[in-house]
């Protein structure tokens, strides 16, 4: 085997298992708190939860077809530059990355937040903390594909299953008190603004949701893409709508809404008051299990892309390296020195800000590629085709523009960075162009076939 060639290893059970886990974090318990806030109405919150829920699943249909059509790795990365050539795919490609990079770091300086509450002493080391978590991952993942796979099964299962048991809990146990209802709290839509309010519970809920198309940058590494990526996706979308509207439920059952918009961790806020003091260490340990759950997640899939990049050219010649356990080894570890750079410059909160813009951005990338391609290479193999097309692409495609356009104008000074690294890419992508190492998009099916 070529030492840049990654190994057929992977199945249906893992891409159901890394689309949870890469798509279930502290999000669901985190943010329902804020989203709360912003609406300030329950059934609405709900419907928010649910569209959101609904787009990832109509968005996934389309993913299929891209996904078992171009099975290569690096996703989002692979569809635009097929679509739209070689400046498009760098400008998705490093998107894509830097986004997940910067959650990633985000993800690692939570749990280390989360260690220090179980164990006092790592207060005062919380970077290290989250270096170390990082670098112990890397040091996993470069035993090989099998054992971080099998690790992903095992974190999603236990991740849904905790979450599962915390909303049959909150059901079926009463409080022995009630709870503190917290006045003004909630801003009525009225006064707030309806689409502010629902704009800025969108953003939370967008970022809470990304994840969803994580089976396919493993197309590649897949026994066989064309049937278990679409069982991966539908089966491993639907798990996640079900597991964030009883968690919604469950929070609105058992805490005031005033009490729940308030909340910063409303999760152990809920536990707490029918567990009494001390119980909330239980959420915290649940917390730490889907945070360690996504970063293995993250680790696995996005040093796919730049892999992939790397291999076209379009990134450093040295990310393409695959060790015996089939893991891009380089790519992992650049990967996650990235993530530690931003973790010592405190720079990922920033990036985390505006994570969501790539992450739309890609999407929005995905469904436009799908267009074109229909358009322009109508003969290429699709063994899945998107259901509802074009009406459902278009409208997945109006829908994330319209978000991008609502991001920008609601949170104009963060944006501006997204925008800024865009205006950017443009002279790098030209350095890099330069060097001649570029490769030319393959013009035919049976060249993507022979690449895979």
């Amino acid at each position: 085997m070529a030492k840049n060639q990654l190994k057929k290893l992977l199945g249906v059970g893992f891409g159901i298992a890394v689309t949870i886990g890469g798509t279930i974090g502290t999000g669901i318990l985190r943010k329902p708190g804020p989203i709360a806030r912003d609406i300030g109405d329950p059934t609405l919150i709900i419907l928010v939860w649910l569209a959101v829920g609904l787009y990832a699943l109509a968005g996934s249909l389309s993913v299929m077809e891209l996904g078992t059509m171009l099975p290569k790795a690096g996703a989002w990365y692979v569809y635009a530059r097929r679509a739209f050539g070689n400046y498009i795919g760098f400008v998705i490609g490093i998107s894509s990355w830097l986004g997940s990079v910067a959650a990633m770091a985000f993800g690692a300086a939570v749990m280390s937040e989360y260690m220090a509450l179980l164990i006092p002493s790592l207060a005062d080391y919380q970077k290290l903390v989250a270096i170390g978590i990082l670098l112990a991952f890397v040091a996993f993942h470069w035993i090989g594909v099998r054992l971080a796979s099998r690790a992903q099964e095992v974190m999603s299962v236990l991740k849904a299953v905790g979450l599962l048991a915390f909303v049959v809990v909150c059901f079926v146990l009463t409080p022995e008190t009630a709870p503190p209802v917290k006045a003004e709290t909630v801003q009525p839509l009225a006064e707030g603004g309806v689409w502010l309010g629902i704009l800025a519970a969108l953003q939370s809920v967008f970022y809470t949701y990304d994840g969803w198309h994580t089976a396919a940058y493993f197309t590649e590494e897949d026994t066989d893409p064309s049937r278990n990526l679409p069982r991966s996706m539908m089966g491993g979308v639907l798990l996640i709508i079900g597991i964030y509207i009883l968690v919604n439920l469950a929070l609105l059952y058992v805490l005031p809404l005033s009490t729940l918009a308030q909340s910063k961790l409303p999760a152990a806020d809920a536990v707490q008051l029918l567990f009494g003091p001390g119980s909330a260490q239980v959420v915290t340990f649940l917390l730490m299990i889907s945070i360690m759950g996504i970063i293995n997640a993250q680790l696995m899939f996005n040093p796919r892309v730049i892999f992939a990049m790397g291999r076209d050219g379009l990134f450093f010649r040295f990310v393409t390296s695959v060790n015996a356990g089939g893991t891009p080894a380089a790519a992992v570890l650049l990967t996650a020195c990235t993530s530690i750079l931003l973790i010592l410059t405190n720079t990922y909160s920033k990036l985390s800000d505006i994570a969501t813009f790539f992450f739309v951005l890609c999407y929005a990338s995905g469904f436009a590629s799908l267009i074109r391609l229909r358009q322009t290479e109508p003969e290429l193999d699709r063994p899945v085709r998107a259901w509802g097309y074009p009406f459902s692409t278009w409208t997945l495609l109006l829908v994330s523009l319209a978000f991008l356009v609502g991001v920008v104008i609601g949170d104009f000074s963060s944006s501006l960075y997204a925008i800024g690294f865009v205006v950017v890419s443009y002279p790098i992508y030209l350095l890099i162009n330069r060097r001649g190492t570029i490769q030319k998009s393959p013009d035919s099916a049976s060249e993507i076939n022979r690449e895979v």
